[in-house]
């Protein structure tokens, strides 16, 4: 049995109900997809409740040989890597799976003889370059602990992170490019370094040519010794359950969390979603635009595409550069299949209009996906449009960091591709509604808070050095249920739509609805870039409605605030109904997002309801600088 054999609604049926009724033997079929050294005694133990979930114990591998090792006879000339550089005019680099299996042999002796051990934490600051990808797979394959931090974070969020999983070694480059800007990587991470004391020594890759202070006995260029490493180094042994990464997600409160992902789950979710949900065949090309700083690089560039041999794209760029057409121009460039990028590139690209779009030559798209928030209509609507030429079905996929990889989706072969909709779980996925009282939800129509009611392979086994805030922070609202933080709707066939973050569902006058709703609606205006809604104290309705707005500055109403807010009511009048209709509109020229491009709702929420005064760290947004902007104008 292979996940990529459902076809169609039939075999999703019985491949979902096969998942829940016979676990065991479900996951075991599956994971015989895989190269492993020792087999398992169990294939799930453990639960909820005591949060001593484990997969496939007993078994030992290592992922790296699920990855190269076992494509090598049969795919080791076929192309891994397809590197597409920030310079359209730059050179494109391609590794098959031989060279890139060799050059992460290479990596993992050099990391070897930098004294790093099997459980030690190996910490990544990189721009997107293939030593970044090849890297984190050589520390998995000498059973060290990989901790990427994205690029663009400062480096006191650097420093918190190194600190928290005391890795004993940073990989950096010189500096890396980013659009028109590049970033001092080098500079920032020699900052970091002096609160870091369990560092000892630092791997530089040569990629700008920028001068960087070298500090002798401690920093060493990277490319120097990989060629002059041995291509020959045989995997660590790993048990089912030991690390294999390290992840940090931001929470809401306190300091960033590490999530701890093992390793035979973790592979098993990330090679079978993959195939499940993308369908990529032998020829395709698939192009995951992420950061491997974030969760979606992880799953779908480091692991899922190589599990299944795939040959993909690496972009070290941004949508915007050199201009607006620079993701449709590369597809065009590499032909290609399968697109999986975030709704909030495809509502930026949707700002500069169609033309970027209609030069380029996209006859070779496959497959869409979306991923990091649910998809507004009118982005889906434009994306589906524009770029798919209404021939692609739209991946509209739901996940966390949290569970490793895609958990509700429309799957290619089976999917009514509805906009706003994640529409179904994937097998194994055991998806429950409670209402705030921790009551069940049956049946459908149905509305409520999302958990889940039984382990699945690909989830996080615990914070790092800190398994209480793990359990308090996932299972202690609802004992026995994970609980994702997230709302959603089932409508009467079953399909399922993410209504966003619980706390971001606003209680009008009783009217409970989800904030995705009203930003849908007041995305539908011509004239609106993107807002962001959250709920703010009112006096009579209990919670009012405010809503920060990116208006189009060539608009001819771009000054008058009243009829803006005037017109954007009458559409959302228009569009779910009057108890909906922004109570507060602020123009603003851009909205506080992480560096993974997720609006930081909390700042929006202290600034509508008047909490000005404290609103945390702001240093890690993508631009802090609009928070003061939001300040000044708050209504």
């Amino acid at each position: 049995m292979s996940m990529n054999t459902i076809k169609n609604k039939d075999d999703y049926q019985n491949f979902y109900k096969m998942s829940l009724d016979d676990k065991d033997g479900f996951w075991a079929e599956v994971a015989g997809n895989y190269t492993w050294k020792k087999p398992w005694t169990s294939v799930q133990t453990g639960n909820f409740k005591d949060l001593n979930v484990k997969w496939f114990d007993g078994a030992t591998l290592n992922i790296t040989e699920n990855c190269l090792d076992r494509h090598l006879e049969t795919r080791g000339d076929k192309t891994a890597i397809i590197f597409e550089p920030n310079d359209p005019n730059g050179e494109v680099i391609n590794f098959t799976y031989k060279e890139l299996h060799a050059r992460v042999c290479q990596f993992s002796n050099v990391l070897k003889a930098q004294g790093v051990k099997k459980g030690d934490r190996v910490c990544f600051y990189m721009s997107m370059v293939p030593e970044l990808l090849i890297g984190v797979l050589a520390t998995a394959r000498i059973g060290a602990i990989h901790s990427v931090v994205f690029g663009g974070f400062s480096a006191n969020a650097l420093a918190g992170r190194i600190q928290d999983c005391e890795a004993s070694i940073v990989i950096t480059n010189d500096a890396g490019f980013r659009g028109a800007k590049t970033i001092p990587l080098k500079e920032i991470t020699d900052e970091a370094l002096k609160t870091c004391p369990t560092i000892k020594s630092v791997l530089v890759s040569k990629r700008v040519g920028e001068e960087v202070n070298m500090i002798e006995g401690r920093d060493h260029w990277l490319t120097p010794l990989l060629d002059s490493a041995s291509c020959d180094c045989p995997a660590e042994e790993m048990g089912a359950e030991d690390p294999l990464f390290i992840l940090y997600t931001s929470g809401s409160t306190g300091k960033p969390k590490g999530l701890l992902h093992t390793t035979a789950g973790y592979m098993v979710w990330a090679g079978e979603t993959y195939k499940n949900v993308f369908q990529v065949g032998e020829d395709d090309i698939f192009w995951c635009t992420a950061d491997i700083g974030w969760i979606t690089g992880h799953s779908y560039i480091s692991y899922g595409p190589l599990l299944n041999g795939s040959t993909q794209v690496m972009f070290e760029g941004v949508p915007t550069y050199p201009d607006a057409g620079r993701f449709w121009e590369a597809t065009e460039k590499h032909k290609v299949t399968h697109f999986y990028t975030a709704p909030t590139a495809i509502r930026a690209l949707e700002a500069h209009g169609t033309d970027f779009v209609n030069k380029h030559d996209l006859s070779s798209l496959k497959v869409l996906g979306s991923v990091g928030e649910p998809i507004n209509e009118e982005a889906w609507e434009w994306y589906n449009k524009n770029v798919g030429k209404e021939k692609c079905p739209i991946v509209d996929t739901w996940w966390q960091t949290e569970t490793g990889g895609i958990m509700i989706s429309p799957l290619p072969n089976v999917g009514d591709f509805i906009p706003s909709f994640a529409e179904a779980p994937l097998p194994g996925v055991d998806p429950i509604f409670v209402d705030a009282d921790g009551k069940k939800v049956e049946g459908s129509p149905a509305e409520g808070n999302l958990c889940i009611r039984t382990p699945w392979p690909g989830m996080a086994r615990t914070i790092w050095g800190d398994h209480e805030r793990y359990k308090q922070t996932y299972f202690s609202t609802y004992p026995g249920l994970y609980f994702t933080g997230d709302g959603a709707k089932r409508d009467d066939q079953g399909r399922y739509r993410i209504t966003g973050r619980v706390d971001d569902v606003i209680n009008v006058s009783g009217h409970r609805m989800g904030t995705a709703e009203v930003e849908d609606a007041l995305n539908q205006h011509e004239d609106i870039v993107e807002s962001a809604v959250v709920g703010y104290p009112h006096d009579i309705k209990g919670q009012g409605i405010y809503a920060y707005v990116i208006w189009n500055p060539q608009s001819s109403k771009a000054q008058d605030h009243k009829a803006i807010h005037k017109e954007l009511n009458e559409m959302v009048i228009k569009m779910i109904g009057p108890i909906a209709k922004p109570d507060k509109v602020q123009v603003v020229s851009g909205l506080p997002k992480t560096r993974s491009g997720k609006i930081m709702r909390r700042i929006l929420r202290k600034v509508a309801s008047g909490e000005t005064s404290n609103l945390g760290d702001t240093s890690t947004l993508l631009n802090p600088e609009v928070v003061e902007e939001i300040k000044s104008g708050a209504l």
